[in-house]
């Protein structure tokens, strides 16, 4: 990693910036906040990332997640992210390692495994707060829910009651950034056809460092932006 704090400092307005924009273009009020993928980052990186204004970290992987959250628990809480997210894909054998070390897990893409984080998360007496990962762009090699099939298991998601359901999370096919909007508006669509007062659903995980312009422009909540801050 080549960035220093002051240099994240300055990505990190740039990027605020080109949100803004974005914001105004699709007419947008609501809260949009940044998480940093540091997958590809040693804990001591990630201590200069925080101290440069990056307050919400992202792993995919356990292995290498699990001794980072270790690093940061023996540092003083102004050293600390203010949450840790876990966005790739989860093995049901691995839920248990899981719940409780994340403040969200964004990637939770059937049923088997929501009942499963639901069964770890009750039996430690604790709610998980999740999303559930919707496959908005039909490829056969992304995971998720189509979207009719989660239509049809909402009623029974909803109901586990070890699991605070924030919304949703999708991933476009890869391409240019424009050809990302009809996936993300059809999850902001599907999110709003599930949301009702007892489950408003305020998360939208979507968009990273290539497309997330359009993501905001669409709705977005949460955008998951790696190289960006410190290629």
């Amino acid at each position: 990693m080549k960035t220093g704090a002051e240099d994240l400092r300055r990505r990190l307005e740039e990027v605020h910036s080109t949100i803004r924009d974005a914001m105004e273009r699709g007419g947008r009020r609501h809260e949009i906040r940044i998480v940093g993928v540091t997958k590809y980052l040693e804990a001591g990186q990630m201590l200069e990332l925080r101290q440069g204004g990056l307050e919400i970290f992202a792993e995919n992987r356990m292995q290498a997640a699990l001794p980072k959250l270790d690093f940061f628990g023996q540092q003083p809480a102004e050293c600390r992210p203010l949450e840790w997210h876990f966005i790739g894909p989860i093995q049901r054998n691995k839920v248990r390692r899981l719940v409780g070390a994340f403040s969200l897990l964004h990637a939770i893409d059937s049923l088997p495994l929501a009942q499963e984080v639901d069964r770890r998360a009750r039996a430690a007496g604790l709610v998980q707060r999740i999303l559930l990962q919707v496959n908005i762009s039909g490829e056969e090699n992304k995971q998720g829910f189509a979207a009719e099939d989660l239509k049809e298991l909402w009623p029974e998601l909803r109901s586990l009651p070890g699991l605070a359901i924030e919304g949703l999370m999708g991933m476009a096919a890869a391409g240019p950034a424009e050809e990302a909007r009809p996936a993300f508006r059809r999850l902001h669509e599907l999110r709003e056809s599930l949301a009702d007062e007892r489950h408003p659903l305020p998360e939208l995980s979507m968009g990273m460092s290539g497309d997330f312009e359009v993501a905001v422009e669409e709705g977005a909540t949460l955008l998951r932006i790696g190289r960006l801050l410190y290629a």
